[in-house]
C-alpha cells in the first residue's frame, strides 16, 4: 500500500491523543500486570509509544480530513499502523528492554485499534447515514417510441425449447405457471438465466413486452444494474417477473436440512458469512472473493424496495416451490443507479418550528431499501393502533426490539442539544404522515418545537384520530397555559407511565 503524508488534521490528531490516553489507562488500570506500580513503569514507553503512533500515523495519512477519506482505506490505515507500531516495539523489547512485557504492548495495540476502529465505525455511520426521507411513486413516465416491437410467433420447435429451458431451471409446476399466465409462444416473453447483465445488455429495446429472470436475485452480482438495463429495455408498462429465497424461507431448510441443536449451529454461521459479511466494508470483498456473491440471503423488504426504487411497481406476488415470484410493471426511470450505503444510522428530513426543515438522526431499524415501499405498505397494510403502519415488515427484529425500548432515538439527543428539539413535544412527522392530519393541527404544530417524548406517552392513543386529539390538547395547553407548564405536567405523566405502567413504543 502506497504511504502518504499529508497535513495532520488538528481535530483528528487531539480525538487520535485521547483515544492513546484512554487505550494506555485502560490497560493499565483495569487489566491484571505483574508490576504493582504500572503507571510508573510504562509512563516513559507509554510517551514514547504515543510518539511513533503519530509519526506512522502522518506518515500513513492518516490525519488527513476524514471528510475526504473513504471508510475501507482509512481502516487500512489504522491498521497498518497499528502492525508497524507492534513490530518497532517487539524488536525494542526483544532485543533491549526485557523488562517490559510484550503481552502489555500487544493488548495496548489492540486496544489503541479497537477504540479507533469504533470512532471511525460511528464517524463514517453518520457521514453514510442513508436518507429515509418518503420517495412517492410517480406516475407513468412516457418515453418516445416505447412501444413494443411486432415480432413473428415462436415456431413449435422454439417454443418446446424455451418450455424445456424454463422446467430444467425451475420445476414443472412454474413451467404450467408461466404458461397459463403468460403468452411463451407470441414472441414477446424473454426468459433470461444468465447472471451476467451484459449479455442482458446486447437485447434491443422494446423488443420484449415481458422479461422472465430465472436465475434467483440470490445469485445475482449488481442487482440495481441489472434491474436498471431490465428498466431500459421494456417499453412503458413492460412487466418483469424475478425470483428469489426470502429469509424466513432460507431459514426454515437450514433447520429442517439438519439434526436439532446442530441446525442452528449451523444456521448461525452460514447467516453471519451469506447475510453479514456482505453488508460489512472490511468483510464484503472477502465474501465475494470466497462465494463470487451467490447465495446471499435477502429480505423480502430489500427486494421489493430495490423493484420500487428502479422503477418498477409490483403487482402481483406468487410462491412456487419455495421461491418468492415478483411481477412488477415498468412505470418510471429508476430513482438512483447509485449502490446506496445503509450503515446503522438514518437521516430524517423533517419541519420544526415555523416550518424550518432540519434532519433527525435515529438508528436504522429497518431493511435496506424500505424508505421506497411507504407507499407500497400504506396501500395494503394501512395504518393500527398507535399511528403505525400495520404488519410492517420492513422492521427487522433487532429493529423492533429497539422500536420498543426507544433504543433507535437516542442519536435523537443530538437535536436536543443543537436546540432543534426539546424535552417534551409533538414528534417531527414525515412528509406523509403530516399529510394526514387536519389543517388547524398542522399550522397549531408549526408554532411549537417538537420533542423527544410525545404527549403520545401521556394519552397513550389507539388510532390516528385520538393521536390527533392527544396533539391538538397538549398544543393548546401549551398555547394558553404555557410551554414549560405544560411541558413540565406532560413530563411527569409520561414518566409515570413509562416507568410505572410499563408503556412501550408502538
Amino acid at each position: 500500500m502506497k504511504k502518504k503524508s499529508a497535513n495532520p488534521t488538528r481535530s483528528y490528531l487531539f480525538i487520535d491523543l485521547i483515544l492513546l490516553i484512554l487505550s494506555f489507562y485502560i490497560v493499565l488500570d483495569w487489566f491484571p500486570l505483574s508490576t504493582r506500580i504500572p503507571f510508573e513503569k510504562y509512563s516513559i514507553p507509554a510517551i514514547f509509544y504515543a510518539i511513533v503512533w503519530i509519526i506512522c500515523s502522518y506518515l500513513f495519512g492518516r490525519y488527513r480530513s476524514l471528510k475526504k477519506q473513504k471508510y475501507f482505506i482509512s481502516t487500512l490505515r489504522l491498521l497498518d499502523v497499528c502492525l508497524v507500531v507492534l513490530l518497532i516495539f517487539k524488536a525494542l523489547i526483544y532485543f533491549y528492554f526485557e523488562n517490559y512485557s510484550s503481552n502489555v504492548l500487544i493488548t495496548i495495540v489492540i486496544g489503541t485499534f479497537l477504540l479507533n476502529y469504533l470512532f471511525l465505525s460511528l464517524f463514517f455511520a453518520y457521514r453514510y447515514a442513508v436518507d429515509y426521507n418518503e420517495v412517492f411513486f410517480d406516475p407513468v413516465q412516457e418515453r418516445a417510441d416505447a412501444k413494443v416491437k411486432v415480432s413473428n410467433e415462436l415456431d413449435n420447435e422454439s417454443y418446446i425449447q424455451l418450455c424445456k429451458i424454463i422446467r430444467n431451471h425451475t420445476s414443472s409446476s412454474t413451467l404450467g405457471f408461466f404458461q397459463d399466465n403468460f403468452n411463451l409462444k407470441g414472441g414477446n416473453t424473454m426468459v433470461y438465466i444468465s447472471t451476467d447483465s451484459e449479455n442482458l445488455q446486447m437485447t434491443p429495446n422494446y423488443q420484449y413486452s415481458t422479461i422472465i429472470q430465472l436465475e434467483r436475485l440470490n445469485n445475482l452480482r449488481g442487482i440495481n444494474r441489472t434491474l436498471s438495463i431490465v428498466n431500459e429495455k421494456l417499453p412503458d408498462n413492460g412487466v418483469f417477473v424475478c425470483c428469489f429465497e426470502t429469509k424466513s424461507t432460507y431459514k426454515k431448510r437450514i433447520l429442517n436440512k439438519y439434526p436439532k441443536r446442530l441446525n442452528y449451529i449451523i444456521y448461525s454461521f452460514d447467516y453471519l458469512f451469506r447475510r453479514i459479511l456482505p453488508k460489512i466494508v472490511l468483510t464484503r470483498k472477502l465474501f465475494f472473493l470466497l462465494s463470487s456473491g451467490k447465495n446471499r440471503i435477502f429480505s423480502k423488504a430489500e427486494v421489493l424496495g430495490r423493484l420500487y426504487c428502479l422503477g418498477y411497481d409490483v403487482f402481483r406476488e406468487k410462491k412456487i416451490d419455495g421461491l418468492n415470484y415478483i411481477f412488477a410493471r415498468r412505470v418510471k426511470q429508476p430513482v438512483s443507479y447509485q449502490k446506496k450505503i445503509y450503515g446503522p444510522l438514518i437521516r430524517l428530513h423533517r419541519f420544526g418550528k415555523d416550518g424550518k426543515p432540519f434532519e433527525v438522526f435515529k438508528m436504522r431499524t429497518m431493511h435496506p431499501y424500505s424508505e421506497y415501499l411507504q407507499g407500497y405498505i400504506y396501500e395494503r397494510n394501512n395504518l393500527q393502533d398507535g399511528g403505525k403502519f400495520n404488519k410492517d415488515f420492513r422492521i427487522t427484529t433487532l429493529g423492533r426490539f429497539m422500536r420498543k425500548y426507544w433504543v433507535d432515538e437516542l442519536p435523537m439527543f443530538i437535536n436536543l442539544l443543537k436546540g432543534e428539539m426539546k424535552l417534551v413535544g409533538v414528534r417531527p412527522l414525515s412528509a406523509q404522515y403530516f399529510s394526514l392530519y387536519s389543517k388547524e393541527l398542522q399550522e397549531l404544530r408549526g408554532h411549537y418545537k417538537p420533542g423527544l417524548l410525545p404527549p403520545f406517552y401521556a394519552d397513550m392513543p389507539r388510532t390516528l384520530p385520538e393521536i390527533e386529539a392527544s396533539e391538538m390538547t397538549y398544543l393548546k395547553e401549551c398555547k394558553y397555559k404555557g410551554v414549560i407548564i405544560t411541558d413540565i405536567r406532560y413530563l411527569f405523566k409520561i414518566l409515570m407511565n413509562i416507568l410505572v405502567k410499563k408503556a412501550r413504543s408502538a
